[in-house]
């Protein structure tokens, strides 16, 4: 069946694609899906006659019209969600060149290093006897139904590791207290901690609602009237604004130790807030630099000018005292720097990276530019620039980084990839930045409102609202340079800069304050080194430009570390280690060509499908040994612990030892902090290791070793009819090990190049150098041999041990549990017969008493009736066993193993190894297991499984299954199935047992249980009656 709302997807892309023109005929629709896709649009599988008949079916994919000769054609409709991306893009300004809209897939593929997500939290008040108690509410709405007539203990443990406790407790929150207990000293401490995070200084007026949401208190209005006698907490300011009234809080001023009296301004200390797109002053009134000559002589001015002369495109400021020194073989005054604003009257000073106002880039100015600023007096340029400052310093707040681990994110653009501006996408976010342009243009297009006067007098740094150029948009933006009619403003929520009349700008008015600015910035990790190379920044433009991606947040600094990723194909894009493969020198690639022989060939590794990967002499390969061994001598050299690697992450490429000798890997996965899995790029070889066995490459080798081309080849060999899952026996696999690992005298003829994704080349591999006889290949000996013939049918029975023969069953439709590949199905396994070994088993998992409670975690959830839970409180447990058998499996070879029904092993799911009962083996090499931790079903190649250490049975089995307590049971409908999963499935709640039925083995033990979910802060919601609720409207509806 096709995945309806994939092919959706895929049609709005089209369309969208083709938006600005006269419609897309059918013919066209499909020939351009198939060049996306790759396949025909599957109207048949969805259940139509037609192709037309698909398209009428989805209206708000597609909207059809007749043009002047009659055809009919296709437009995309115009949803919300494409609509608000579009809007989104529109607003981009940008003279680059995009080619066709990407629709990318905001939804990361499930990442198994993090095993659970919690999104719970518990909450507890007083209540009677000294108990701790969960806090129900009675309300009741559909749906959402919570239990009035129950109280639960929550134990400790969950709130302390699940949940942590907030700063300031709901209870401390008390309307009253305002005015009866009023402690001056408590109100001037949490004054002091809300001026450190609006350093920058807000209006008086907003204090009373920021001091109510960090202490869930009211100000106390006394407080309000003591303001101005609190010198040492905060300045009180009354600025030349419209409103008389208001005053402006800053932090307290600073005594100064120089002899010059410091100015009679609040402080201009880098502000606190997050995402400050530009800074709101330039860096000349830090105290530092008071003393500081507040002019240039003549002779300086000149000199100055005479060198931007020569960098029409601006010339870095950090660059200029060594340019002047070379040029003029004296030293630049240390104060220029110090003080950017003196050369404010020649040129325009520039801050590109508004993270850090150190780096700037001066612009000589026009003689226009220059006449015009030499009108205003230098005292004049101070009072516009302080009017502007103290306009621009309303209270903002600051943009937090989405809590999420992969958030949506909107790119804009990088010159830099230290500093690349995007916009994240969201409720909160995007969705609260339309709403509030949609507020803008409906305040300021008001006929009858005063707000639609244009500034008279802008000034640099101040925040106003911008009639955007081209568009009928109100947008808020930050003035950064004023010319004669025209500035050029920064468009705080979009990222990108502009010039634009005049005329266009107006006063921001306060309501417009209360959102914080959406345009920021990230750090690419990895990339930190090559930041500014044009090959990376071309590489990211083509990729990552105007898309919305997935960003990974590795670091929650000011500006945040990133990994970004492109899901919108069948396999997710790392962004940043395609960026660092654009550094690579592909004349260092081993050389590949079509019926060319190659001898002296290195077969690195022989994998459990047949492909292999050669290391063949090229220029690149003897470069890399020689960088490797010189590698090798300097880590000799050298006492530090500056090259262990404390942050990895996927696609990362570092150092780790091979067989004594380090060797160039890429992090392909983690697990958790502390095991990852990595692939040594020059020998294709993939091993699971510990985070401390990683080093980081030094930076005398980081270069050359980054432009060398991975050395290993991926290769099949040709003319071997072997397909399918299963098809290379652990025979067949051994045998081509054993020719060719440890062979030194190996050669091999190209046979085919494989351009495709899979980028394999199909080889005649021998090892000897008789490569003109293709009758003397490792391949047609192996086809000639009896290494790929399987055995014969499977067991589905349990083998027996007492000799006789065993049952064979073939596996037909409806016989044995029904694998679904994630949602578990109850087990149900009886007892082996007697016949059969014992099977050595955990402990069985301790259990609070009827009527108490646990924390647990909801792995599956099928319905009601079948759900699989996990106890928190061994979690940690589990993820530690994990750890180690992934570095324990993962390290052993793969040999011959005899599998059998009701018996446990260790089975590689994905990426991980899990403990598994094997419910059934297929006739395929597919073998049906149950994870016992999980409660999942799987389907897996025999190969990957184990034999399951005595080790790894130490821990007692963390699935359970349950079905939920307070309900009749039934056969539950697939919406109220959907209802329960959306509550439970993936979730930390808390179970009060009910009962427990127990059984021959643990997993076919089941509990009953209520559950509750403690996520929400003003009640606690009893599933069970959610359910129940649900059932009762069927019922009314049927």
């Amino acid at each position: 069946m096709a995945d309806v709302e994939l092919v959706k997807k895929m049609l709005r892309e089209v369309l969208t694609a083709n938006k600005s023109g006269p419609g897309v005929s059918l013919s066209r629709l499909q020939s351009e899906y198939k060049d996306l896709t790759g396949e025909q649009i599957p109207h048949k599988q969805m259940g139509h006659g037609n192709l037309d008949a698909l398209l009428h079916s989805m209206p708000s994919v597609v909207r059809m019209e007749r043009n002047r000769s009659g055809e009919m054609v296709y437009f995309a409709s115009v949803s919300g969600e494409t609509a608000h991306v579009a809007k989104l893009v529109a607003r981009q300004r940008t003279s680059k060149k995009t080619g066709r809209p990407q629709m990318v897939n905001c939804q990361m593929r499930v990442k198994p290093a993090a095993p659970l997500v919690l999104n719970g939290r518990a909450r507890a008040c007083g209540g009677g006897g000294g108990g701790k108690w969960l806090k129900v509410n009675t309300s009741i709405s559909l749906f959402l139904l919570c239990r009035s007539d129950k109280r639960m203990t929550l134990p400790s443990r969950f709130q302390k590791e699940v949940h942590p406790k907030p700063q300031h407790s709901p209870k401390d929150y008390n309307p009253s207290s305002a005015g009866g207990n009023y402690s001056p000293q408590q109100v001037q401490g949490r004054l002091r901690e809300v001026l450190n995070k609006y350093s920058n200084g807000f209006w008086v007026s907003k204090l009373p609602q920021l001091y109510r949401e960090l202490y869930k208190q009211d100000l106390p209005s006394e407080a309000l009237k003591d303001l101005e006698h609190w010198t040492h907490v905060c300045t009180v300011e009354k600025p030349c604004s419209s409103n008389p009234k208001e005053l402006l809080l800053y932090p307290a001023k600073e005594p100064t130790h120089t002899q010059t009296p410091s100015p009679s301004k609040p402080p201009t200390s880098p502000p606190t807030t997050t995402m400050s797109p530009l800074p709101l002053t330039p860096p000349s009134t830090s105290p530092s630099h008071t003393a500081s000559p507040s002019t240039l002589s003549p002779d300086l001015k000149q000199k100055l000018g005479e060198l931007l002369v020569k960098y029409s495109n601006g010339l870095w400021a950090h660059a200029l005292p060594k340019l002047y020194l070379d040029t003029y073989k004296t030293k630049l005054p240390e104060h220029v720097l110090e003080n950017l604003s003196l050369l404010s009257d020649f040129c325009t000073v520039d801050y590109p990276m508004p993270d850090n106002p150190k780096r700037a880039i001066l612009y000589k100015r026009t003689k226009e530019e220059e006449s015009c600023n030499r009108r205003e007096s230098v005292e004049e340029r101070r009072a516009r620039e302080e009017v502007g400052r103290r306009l621009s310093s309303q209270a903002v707040p600051p943009l937090l980084i989405p809590r999420e681990e992969y958030p949506s994110v909107l790119v804009v653009e990088a010159t830099n990839t230290n500093g690349v501006i995007l916009r994240y996408i969201g409720e909160g976010y995007s969705q609260a930045q339309e709403a509030l342009e949609d507020k803008m243009r409906e305040f300021y297009c008001c006929q009858d409102n005063n707000s639609r006067t244009p500034l008279a007098s802008p000034t640099s740094g101040q925040l106003t609202a911008v009639r955007a150029e081209e568009e009928e948009e109100i947008l808020r933006a930050q003035v950064t340079e004023v010319m004669t009619d025209k500035v050029k403003v920064y468009y705080v929520d979009h990222g990108f800069s502009e010039v634009i009349n005049k005329a266009k700008v107006f006063e921001l008015h306060d309501t417009f304050f209360k959102l914080p600015f959406q345009a920021t910035k990230c750090k690419l990790a990895g990339l930190e080194t090559f930041c500014q190379e044009p090959a990376v920044l071309k590489k990211f433009e083509s990729m990552a430009s105007g898309k919305i991606l997935l960003a990974e947040i590795l670091e929650r600094e000011q500006t945040p570390l990133v990994v970004l990723y492109d899901t919108s194909q069948d396999d997710d894009v790392n962004i940043n280690a395609a960026c660092i493969k654009a550094l690579q020198d592909k004349t260092l690639a081993s050389p590949l060509q079509v019926n060319s022989a190659y001898m002296n060939v290195a077969v690195r590794s022989v994998c459990s499908d047949g492909t292999i990967y050669c290391q063949l002499p090229s220029r690149g390969l003897a470069k890399l040994t020689e960088i490797l061994e010189k590698t090798e001598a300097y880590f000799h050299s050298q006492v530090t612990s500056e090259f262990l690697v404390s942050r990895p992450f996927c696609g990362k490429g570092c150092l780790a030892r091979y067989k004594g000798k380090w060797s160039r890997v890429e992090i392909t996965n983690l697990h958790g902090s502390r095991v990852l899995d990595i692939l040594f790029i020059d020998l294709g070889v993939q091993a699971s290791v510990e985070v401390f066995e990683l080093r980081e490459v030094p930076s005398p080798f980081l270069h050359d070793l980054i432009a060398i081309p991975p050395q290993a080849v991926k290769c099949c060999l040709a003319d071997l009819a072997v397909s399918g899952v299963g098809s290379w026996t652990p025979d067949a696999v051994q045998w081509l090990r054993d020719a060719v690992l440890n062979s030194t005298d190996c050669s091999m003829k190209i046979a085919k190049l494989d351009k495709t994704k899979r980028s394999v080349v199909h080889v005649y591999l021998f090892t000897d150098k008789n490569f003109h006889d293709p009758t003397r290949s490792l391949n047609r000996q192996m086809a000639a041999s009896d290494l790929f013939k399987h055995q014969g049918d499977v067991f589905l029975s349990s083998h027996s041990s007492n000799g006789t023969k065993p049952q064979l069953r073939r596996a037909h439709s409806g016989s044995g549990p029904r694998p679904t590949g994630g949602t578990g199905t109850p087990p149900g396994t009886p007892p082996p017969p007697s016949t059969t070994a014992p099977i050595k088993l955990p402990p069985l998992l301790d259990l609070p008493p009827a009527g108490h409670n646990m924390d647990i975690y909801v792995s599956v959830a099928c319905h009601p009736g079948h759900f699989v839970l996990q106890p928190w409180r061994d979690m940690y447990k589990l993820v530690v066993l994990m750890g180690e058998m992934i570095l324990y499996y993962n390290k052993t070879e793969e040999k011959p193993l005899k599998v059998e029904k009701n018996q446990i092993y260790a089975a590689k799911v994905e990426n991980n190894w899990h403990r598994v009962l094997v419910k059934g083996v297929l006739t395929n090499g597919l073998v049906s297991v149950y994870e016992l931790d999980y409660g999942k079903h799987e389907l897996v190649s025999c190969t990957q499984l184990r034999p399951l250490i005595q080790e790894f049975r130490q821990l007692p089995f963390q699935g359970i299954t349950a079905q939920l307590a307070g309900v009749k049971p039934r056969q539950w409908s697939e919406e109220a199935s959907i209802v329960f999963r959306n509550h439970v499935e993936k979730k930390p709640l808390v179970a009060q047992l009910e009962a427990v039925q127990e059984a021959h083995h643990p997993w076919d033990r089941k509990l009953t249980v209520f559950l509750v979910d403690t996520s929400q802060e003003e009640r606690d919601i009893w599933v069970h009656d959610i359910m129940a609720e649900f059932t009762d409207e069927l019922t009314k509806e049927v």
